[in-house]
């Protein structure tokens, strides 16, 4: 008898973890895009910041009484099955986008309709990818500054003069209430919304920059396609991580600014446009024999060296 229920038990979890993979793997997204994790009851409880994030907005629906301690116990549980209840959806007590997306719906998707004219005169952006803020000039003078969250070391915002390319309202369950899109021609990149407000502040996207919602609102008027859009910091990541080793296929900053140097010396001839591709890597070929530099194609600490970076 008690080694049939372990055979059960054992069906169970594989099960359940097969189907937790599924759902993570079948939640689509595009190209550089903020996913979540999935939240659900287990043990050990699941423990963080979206946990405690998660609690707070099920408080302020009133379907959450227990402590907020960023730990997904029993009770926080129940009170996304009973967010799922209210929706008419499966109420398993698993946090997904789609109830991310719910949360959202709850507490407002929409600028409120009294929104004040904007100011007259020709806007700009400023994002400091170091101090993590941004922002918004009109006719060259400051108007509006707000706190950012930017991308990790692994997945840095792109640094660069840009332009606003495309407009918005909730675009996608990752992006918040609004979308600005930019057109950085390595990935999607743009301004944002968020339902991860704990993020604010941090190096924690996917490249774009986040704010929140009611920022982004705010902004959203005042910003049309073609308002310039600059971003300062370092082109070779956030503080206090080295240059990565850039081969073939490669995208990014730091590659824009490779592309920038060997066109200035006269090994490449063109477009600056952050991708790796065949003609710098023939490019990085001729510097090195040039340089009498060990044969190979990567940009590594020696490369850097030669071109001053």
């Amino acid at each position: 008898m008690v080694k049939g229920t372990s055979i059960w038990i054992i069906i169970f979890f594989v099960s359940y973890f097969t189907f937790i993979s599924n759902v993570e793997a079948n939640t689509v997204c595009p190209f550089n895009c903020e996913q979540e994790r999935v939240l659900y009851l287990c043990s050990p409880n699941m423990k963080g910041k979206d946990v405690q994030e998660l609690q707070e907005q099920l408080m302020d629906l009133g379907l959450y009484e227990d402590k907020i301690d960023g730990v997904f116990g029993p009770s926080t549980a129940q009170a996304v099955q009973a967010l799922q209840e209210k929706h008419g959806v499966k109420t398993d007590g698993i946090v997904n986008v789609t109830i991310w997306a719910m949360l959202l719906s709850e507490h407002g998707a929409t600028v409120t309709q009294k929104e004040s004219p904007p100011p007259q005169g020709k806007p700009s952006i400023v994002v400091d990818t170091v101090n993590r803020t941004l922002t918004v000039f009109i006719d060259n003078e400051p108007y509006r500054q707000y706190y950012v969250a930017v991308g990790k070391p692994e997945t840095p915002t792109p640094i660069g003069s840009w332009t606003v390319v495309r407009k918005a309202m909730n675009w996608g369950t990752g992006f918040g209430t609004r979308w600005i899109g930019l057109n950085v021609p390595w990935g999607i990149f743009g301004i944002h919304g968020t339902n991860k407000p704990y993020s604010i502040g941090g190096y924690e996207s996917h490249g774009c920059i986040r704010m929140h919602n009611s920022n982004v609102e705010a902004i959203y008027p005042l910003i049309s396609v073609g308002t310039p859009v600059y971003i300062t910091g370092n082109p070779f990541g956030v503080p206090n991580h080295t240059h990565r080793i850039l081969s073939l296929g490669e995208r990014g900053s730091d590659v824009a600014e490779v592309q920038r140097i060997l066109k200035k010396r006269g090994y490449y001839k063109g477009d600056i446009n952050g991708l790796f591709n065949k003609e710098i890597k023939e490019a990085i070929e001729k510097l090195r024999k040039d340089k009498r530099l060990l044969h190979d194609d990567r940009v590594d600490l020696e490369i850097y060296q030669a071109l001053g970076l």
